[in-house]
């Protein structure tokens, strides 16, 4: 465990990012079950309607003919929110809610992070547009949703148009984004490197700090996979992300090691 990297959690200038991996771990359905479901409701065969295009394209069109996400935005409301899922047995889940992350920001959709506070009694603000922002607590902990929530339809980024709007970086959530990471370390959790909306923030949050008359004094961020890639590493030690790898190879296993020795290094010091 980097000793930089227990300093910055235990003082409280580390911010996490939480990508799909993490409710991956509680069986939350994935992308494929989600493309199928547009198929069936707009009548074509899942595995043919597969072949049309990517998740964005395919995601658009149903938004187009349908006239929006509605009827499948509530279809992943509760899928993704199975009524049997108790997230008090969730260790990952425990191990955020009592870690010292100040700001816990988040490209999924669902609300476990959020269900996971309120089961262990930590307060929090939760932020999915600009509206959340003037109603925040001094000192208290901040989920931020950045692709969107389900209590809010238009913040939801699936379809190729609210995606590639995601990619100007220029939203008020965007701009509090770049003046959270002016001051902290940030953790990366739950991301595959491979996934092009991940890179793309690594790459834009190096821009924030290349444009900042601080860069020299830019605080480390980190990323946590479970898998060895050299190609990824030696990329992403250019954007000033430190790879640390686990050598685990259960995705869930690993994480969930790796976040109870910073936890609980971190508390130690």
């Amino acid at each position: 465990m980097k000793d930089e990297l227990i300093e910055a959690h235990s003082s409280g200038r580390l911010m996490l990012f939480v990508g799909a991996g993490v409710s991956a771990n509680l069986g939350l359905p994935n992308w494929n079950e989600l493309i199928g479901r547009i198929a069936e409701e707009l009548d074509y065969d899942p595995k043919i309607f597969a072949t049309y295009g990517t998740p964005l394209a395919l995601a658009e069109f149903y938004k187009k003919k349908m006239g929006g996400l509605g009827a499948l935005r509530s279809w992943m409301d509760r899928a993704w929110h199975n009524a049997g899922t108790d997230i008090t047995k969730s260790e990952i889940h425990r191990l955020i809610v009592h870690g010292n992350f100040p700001k816990i920001y988040t490209t999924n959709y669902d609300r476990w992070l959020e269900f996971a506070h309120d089961s262990y009694g930590v307060k929090y603000d939760k932020i999915k547009s600009v509206a959340d922002l003037v109603r925040l607590i001094e000192g208290r902990r901040q989920i931020i949703k950045l692709h969107g929530d389900f209590d809010l339809e238009d913040s939801i980024v699936l379809d190729e148009t609210s995606y590639f709007k995601r990619l100007d970086f220029d939203t008020p959530l965007d701009i509090k984004l770049r003046a959270d990471v002016l001051g902290s370390s940030v953790l990366f959790i739950g991301y595959s490197l491979n996934d092009i909306n991940i890179r793309l923030l690594f790459y834009r949050l190096t821009e924030m700090w290349g444009s900042s008359s601080l860069a020299t004094a830019r605080p480390k961020s980190y990323v946590f996979t479970h898998r060895p890639n050299p190609v990824a590493k030696e990329v992403l030690s250019h954007w000033g992300i430190e790879m640390i790898v686990s050598e685990d190879d259960d995705p869930g296993k690993a994480l969930t090691s790796f976040l109870q020795q910073l936890v609980g290094e971190a508390n130690r010091a």
